[in-house]
């Protein structure tokens, strides 16, 4: 007897353009783990095609006639909780609406495409990006409850009392779906005498550098978006840009960046598995990495680089993922020696660094 076919994930694509609806269709459609059950071209449609065909995952533009997606998200997080996916043109410009639809409950934000690139291209990001929103944790629970979520709010403490680090010092930290929401309650946490931070972040082009100069309006560091030949101080953090893998070299007594252009790893550009390589090697012990929720595998073998000569890893606890993906595969590859909850991990990074210093 042929056993029956797993269940495709089910898609709504919401998008007041004909064009769109059609290109994201049929790129989403490509997949075969994927079924893309309806469109809609506004939110009203969408509110009657959501309580009718109950999709498991929701594709949504932003700018749309009679109710603009930002709002229609809110409402629909209140009443209505289900992984949503933006997919919005105001992206490219690494608009505030973007890092709004993120605080307002969407998984993951994609720009769509421009005029040097087609939807079509986009698609297997797009289903990459997708599945990971039904993987989403916090939609599994709170529907199961019946419980409306609210926006995702980071805790602001205050940083902890300054540390002094030595000059080989350096922080790595990596994060996919859901790592956006994860940095925004981690780096508030850092004192000041931070070692040099390096962030790579799976996020699309042009979306970079707002989610960098959102973080900086949040953290006592100095956070930015990572450029070529950065020399990175204490106290300052990068963050890859969207479409370069960063990775890392120590010449002339400090860290400095290199902006790669090298095909993706593991569907992403950038990837963690390069920085956390290139730290290895830079840095060898001095290395303190995090490697945070994400969908998928990259940043395992990174990781586990750094433990082996001799730097101290973490992963985030499978309780506080958004998905437990990247940070599951980390640690069943033997490369994370510390697993914690997103709260500890800020304390248990700037433990790692004091110790490092007194050494």
């Amino acid at each position: 007897m042929t056993p029956p076919s797993p269940r495709r994930l089910r898609v709504l694509v919401v998008d007041d353009s004909a064009l769109v609806r059609k290109a994201i269709t049929d790129a989403l459609s490509a997949d075969p783990e994927i079924e893309v059950v309806g469109s809609a071209c506004d939110a009203y449609v969408a509110r009657e095609k959501i309580a009718r065909l109950d999709p498991d995952v929701l594709t949504l533009d932003l700018e749309m006639p009679r109710m603009d997606g930002l709002t229609f998200l809110r409402i629909l997080m209140q009443h209505h909780p289900l992984p949503v996916v933006v997919v919005s043109s105001l992206a490219q410009a690494g608009s505030q609406a973007a890092l709004d639809a993120l605080e307002a409950g969407a998984v993951d934000v994609l720009a769509k495409p421009d005029g040097t690139m087609s939807i079509g291209t986009l698609g297997e990001r797009l289903a990459f990006h997708v599945k990971a929103a039904a993987q989403s944790a916090r939609f599994r629970s709170r529907r199961a409850a019946a419980t409306p979520p609210s926006p995702a709010a980071p805790i602001v403490p205050a940083a902890a009392p300054a540390v002094k680090a030595d000059g080989r010092q350096l922080v790595v930290i990596g994060g996919s779906t859901g790592g956006i929401e994860a940095l925004r309650t981690l780096l508030p946490r850092f004192p000041a005498g931070m070692p040099p931070i390096a962030i790579v972040q799976h996020i699309s082009p042009h979306f970079s550098r707002a989610v960098a100069e959102r973080l900086d309006a949040l953290a006592s560091l100095d956070v930015r978006e990572a450029g070529p030949g950065d020399v990175l101080e204490p106290g300052m953090c990068v963050v890859a840009p969207g479409d370069a893998h960063l990775a890392l070299e120590f010449t002339s007594g400090a860290y400095r960046t290199r902006l790669l252009k090298t095909p993706p790893i593991h569907h992403c550009r950038p990837a963690v598995d390069v920085l956390f390589r290139s730290a290895a090697e830079a840095g060898g012990d001095r290395v303190v990495a995090a490697l945070l929720t994400g969908m998928g595998s990259d940043g395992a073998l990174g990781m586990g680089a750094i433990r082996a000569a001799g730097g101290i890893t973490i992963a985030e606890h499978e309780s506080t993922c958004v998905v437990y993906g990247m940070p599951r595969a980390a640690i069943e590859a033997g490369a994370a020696e510390q697993v914690l909850p997103l709260p500890a991990i800020a304390d248990a990074i700037i433990d790692a660094v004091s110790r490092r210093a007194r050494r």
